[in-house]
């Protein structure tokens, strides 16, 4: 049973930092396997890549490489439904991430003085899908289009095979609708490490994004530099905000369509009603009984789950900024009045009607979002990820002139003379 606690300054704190563990204690376990791996693959390349398929996937898929043919004879078998739904997801994230784009500029000023920003998109993009047991076509989606609307020249998708070797025909019909350039059939670690490093039939890529189990996100962690990465993955988690006018049964539900994710997952409710805590308490109880997943959500409810009676709305927002919650719901009467004072969230879901769902499929912001506090400082995947800047300047000879004494200064008081040589050579100083 989720467990419930009234705020005192500590109890809340101690959850705080429970929650904050999760990431800490699994990556230590980790990390050597995960190493053991990258080092393989970078020496061994194809060949270890195909081991470890077999080792962890059950079977080496015939081939590696889906063309875009088998793609599209793989997407005919998908039900029509699901693909209608996929298109019009597609076109709200477009619609969406079309407005984040940024433009290159110059500007002139005196003496003929030119500066400027170059923007452009990443040449090659790697974009991780998980597609075993759990396979996800929405974060196709949510890698791929805002990739491609950034410039991306080429994105390159990889995903596990099914245990008999084939790819998942889901997976490939959002890759269709994503734009994907190539997809290649390989999960897990080795298939993270072939991307950074390159192999014989790999190219290596500027930049990994996209969810991923434990070792995947651990292999991401551990190759930044080597090559970039979107942010650094824990646990899932939503914290809900909610007040006298929340509906228990949303509320209830909302929860643990979170905690379903995995046994380390998160879900929190923060309220000012005792007694919509406690509706909530029974209805978790109630609905899970008839979902697929109740072990997970039992387990990640107890033991990462709360339910925090706050004494007033201040309280849960000085909660919700100190956890910084991947996802964020404001179940509240007037939810629009707490935009400007929740600071610290990946993405927020504001109302009785904007369950965390929605952004998860379909609205159009990214669901790819930072995790375990890192909404302190990261956000979430959207067109920046995938470009980079370059400035510029021009400097006539009058204009440099006219500087010269003040670059020189600013040199010599660093120390660096030879910066300071490189002005005066030209003006005979």
């Amino acid at each position: 049973m989720i467990p419930m606690v009234k705020a005192d300054g500590s109890a809340e704190l101690r959850l705080l930092k429970e929650i904050e563990k999760r990431s800490e204690k699994t990556n230590k376990d980790v990390t050597g396997v995960v190493n053991s791996i990258l080092e393989d693959v970078k020496n061994r390349g194809d060949e270890a890549v195909k081991e470890y398929t077999i080792k962890f996937d059950g079977k080496s898929p015939e081939k590696t490489e889906i063309s875009k043919d088998e793609m599209r004879s793989l997407a005919a078998d998908c039900d029509p439904k699901f693909l209608d739904a996929l298109k019009r997801a597609a076109e709200n994230i477009a619609d969406f991430h079309k407005r984040q784009l940024k433009e290159s500029f110059f500007v002139t000023k005196d003496e003929n003085v030119i500066l400027g920003q170059r923007i452009r998109g990443l040449e090659r993009v790697g974009i991780y899908v998980p597609g075993g047991t759990a396979a996800y076509p929405s974060s196709v989606l949510m890698s791929a289009i805002p990739a491609k609307i950034a410039g991306v020249k080429e994105v390159i998708m990889v995903t596990p095979p099914t245990k008999d070797g084939k790819p998942n025909p889901d997976i490939m019909a959002a890759a269709l609708v994503g734009g994907v350039d190539r997809v290649l059939l390989m999960g897990g670690a080795q298939a993270v490490a072939a991307l950074a490093y390159g192999t014989q039939t790999v190219p290596k890529v500027d930049k990994i994004v996209g969810p991923g189990n434990i070792y995947v996100a651990t292999a991401k962690k551990l190759l930044y530099g080597v090559v970039d990465i979107d942010m650094v993955a824990g646990p899932s988690e939503v914290l809900v905000m909610a007040d006298e006018s929340a509906n228990p049964v949303f509320v209830a539900a909302d929860l643990m369509s979170q905690a379903e994710h995995d046994v380390l997952a998160s879900a929190v409710l923060l309220t000012t009603s005792e007694t919509l805590a406690e509706k909530v308490q029974a209805e978790i109880e109630r609905q899970s009984a008839n979902l697929s997943r109740k072990s997970i959500i039992d387990s990640s409810l107890e033991n990462y789950g709360a339910i925090i009676i706050c004494t007033n709305i201040d309280e849960m927002i000085k909660f919700a900024n100190k956890l910084a919650p991947e996802h964020l719901e404001v179940c509240m009467e007037n939810p629009l009045d707490y935009i400007g004072v929740l600071d610290n969230a990946g993405s927020v879901f504001l109302g009785h009607y904007s369950p965390e769902p929605l952004g998860d499929y379909f609205a159009g912001p990214n669901h790819v979002l930072p995790t375990s506090g890192t909404a302190r400082f990261f956000s979430p995947l959207g067109v920046d990820s995938f470009i980079k800047r370059s400035s510029f300047i021009y400097y006539s000879e009058k204009a440099l002139r006219r500087d010269a004494e003040d670059v020189i200064k600013l040199a010599e008081t660093e120390g660096l003379t030879a910066h300071a040589n490189s002005i005066k050579v030209r003006f005979g100083l």
